[in-house]
């Protein structure tokens, strides 16, 4: 299953617990794996509270430095692919009924690091 999102800011967060949902069989149980398809953009699990997501997107742009990496030589985001190593490509979440089953404060997170752009996220059942 896949769907796209559309990011609005070169470094965003956006919640997608809700596609996420949407797009699980009813009867689904197990665990969902949702994964982003790039590598300037991460999947996480964390509150999806406003200025956490504000927090979330300072923390990501202080801990990679923008310049003075090789990679900037072909197209000048290296900082972004760094970024995204540390977070990860995906995220693995039980399953139950066809429900995610997070616990009270937790979202499911997609994290741009180069952005605005469309990405593609897959979510697998198993």
């Amino acid at each position: 299953m896949r769907f796209t999102v559309e990011t609005d800011g070169r470094t965003a967060v956006q919640d997608l617990t809700n596609r996420v949902t949407a797009v699980l069989p009813p009867d689904a149980d197990g665990v969902a794996t949702v994964f982003v398809r790039h590598t300037t953009a991460g999947v996480v699990v964390n509150e999806a509270e406003e200025r956490l997501l504000s927090d979330v997107e300072t923390f990501v742009d202080d801990h990679v430095p923008d310049e003075g990496w090789d990679h900037d030589q072909i197209d000048d985001n290296a900082d972004s692919h760094l970024r995204a190593l540390l977070l990860g490509e995906s995220a693995t979440v039980p399953v139950a009924d066809g429900e995610l089953d997070l616990g009270t404060w937790q979202s499911v997170l997609l994290v741009e690091c180069d952005g605005p752009r469309s990405r593609e996220v897959d979510v697998v059942v198993h």
